[in-house]
């Protein structure tokens, strides 16, 4: 498929797991790259791992106003459009409420949620000057609640309510805004989970097994497509069905 030909993405969080997942995707699809995050070694890995003459990766904190500016600004610069975003960006501070620090809690929601919003402002009135543009957040199946991340959970419920307003000032604009809620996936995230937490969450999955990076990055290429355009304001669970609920069989 070849959806993306002469379309411009920017990706948060680039660097690796997920996001590098659907930047890999966005390439094979013929996308134009923005990569951003503050790992410059990560940006070096994903970006070669797609088109180098479609692709250019920016070191970029998205919890800096400025910084997200000028990224945007370089973005339209260089391609002349930005036609999809992805904010992708986010960190875990795990820890029990009464243990939690301040910077704990501030960290987690600064670069999750504001850092989307940053991103959000960033493009938006571009994208409603060209009356067309996707964004898409990633949540996690965390915002409905998570023992000892209480910042995380915060974090991600508050992307879901930030996207789905940003739907409804966008629909009208020809801007959808939708959530993706991973679940448990195989990336570095995951694999920092102590095993027996990591074995005890997969056992509730009732697909059986922990998800790719890549089923995430297909959910993606979908709701940032021209094919997604009457889809806005959506939550879409890529978990395996563990959302579901739970089970006696």
């Amino acid at each position: 498929m070849n959806r993306y030909a002469g379309q411009v993405v920017m990706v948060t969080g680039a660097g690796r797991g997920l996001g590098r997942a659907m930047a890999e995707r966005f390439s094979r699809e013929g996308a134009c790259l923005a990569l951003g995050d503050i790992n410059p070694d990560g940006l070096e890995e994903t970006s070669a791992a797609c088109d180098a003459a479609r692709t250019v990766a920016s070191v970029v904190d998205v919890t800096n106003p400025g910084q997200v500016r000028d990224w945007a600004a370089a973005t339209l610069g260089t391609f002349g459009r930005i036609d999809a975003l992805v904010n992708n960006a986010g960190i875990v501070r795990d820890n029990r409420l009464e243990r939690m620090a301040d910077d704990e809690w501030q960290l987690v929601i600064d670069v999750s949620l504001r850092g989307m919003f940053h991103c959000c402002r960033a493009v938006f009135v571009h994208m409603k000057q060209r009356h067309y543009g996707r964004i898409l957040s990633l949540s996690s199946m965390s915002w409905h609640g998570n023992f000892g991340q209480v910042n995380y959970a915060a974090a991600k419920a508050g992307v879901i309510g930030a996207a789905r307003t940003v739907a409804l000032e966008g629909a009208r604009h020809g801007i959808t805004s939708n959530v993706i809620a991973p679940g448990l996936i195989d990336t570095p995230m995951l694999a920092a989970m102590k095993p027996t937490v990591r074995d005890k969450l997969a056992s509730r999955i009732p697909a059986r097994h922990i998800g790719r990076p890549e089923d995430i990055a297909e959910a993606a290429a979908y709701l940032c497509s021209e094919q997604a355009a009457y889809v806005t304001g959506v939550i879409l669970d890529v978990d395996g069905g563990i959302s579901i609920g739970s089970s006696t069989r």
